[in-house]
């Protein structure tokens, strides 16, 4: 975790088409630097097979990208990811679309407005990303 956000959010960003250009990197770096910004990384035979990323406000996470570099390294990173936030407190992990993947790991869409009700719970109650067996 957090071993190598820079490198995560580049291999994310690493597509023939992407939405994180120099300033969005540059903004993620910064909230990174103010502990708002977290990866969760996984590592195999010392390289870097997989991992995501994305910004805490609260108890809420807001995923933002993943990236494989080996089979499966976005979903190891995804379920690791998961434990954290429960162990943490998180009451909300925004995953921005859903897609057949994020389904099948366990995603549900839910409607704006009960989106909307738990986001404001989210970012208004605290959660510790660092937690471990939800205590810090």
């Amino acid at each position: 975790m957090n071993r190598d956000f820079g490198r995560v959010v580049t291999a994310c960003a690493a597509r023939d088409e992407t939405w994180i250009n120099a300033e969005i990197f540059g903004t993620y770096l910064a909230l990174h630097a103010m502990g708002q910004a977290h990866s969760v990384e996984i590592w195999m035979d010392g390289a870097l097979a997989g991992g995501v990323f994305g910004v805490t406000l609260g108890a809420a996470f807001f995923g933002e990208s993943m990236f494989s570099a080996r089979t499966d390294g976005s979903k190891l990173a995804l379920v690791h990811l998961v434990e954290r936030l429960r162990t943490g407190g998180f009451q909300l992990f925004d995953t921005q679309f859903t897609t057949d993947h994020l389904e099948r790991l366990g995603a549900v869409e839910i409607p704006r407005a009960e989106y909307r009700r738990q986001l404001q719970f989210a970012v208004t109650s605290p959660a510790d990303f660092f937690a471990v067996d939800g205590k810090t």
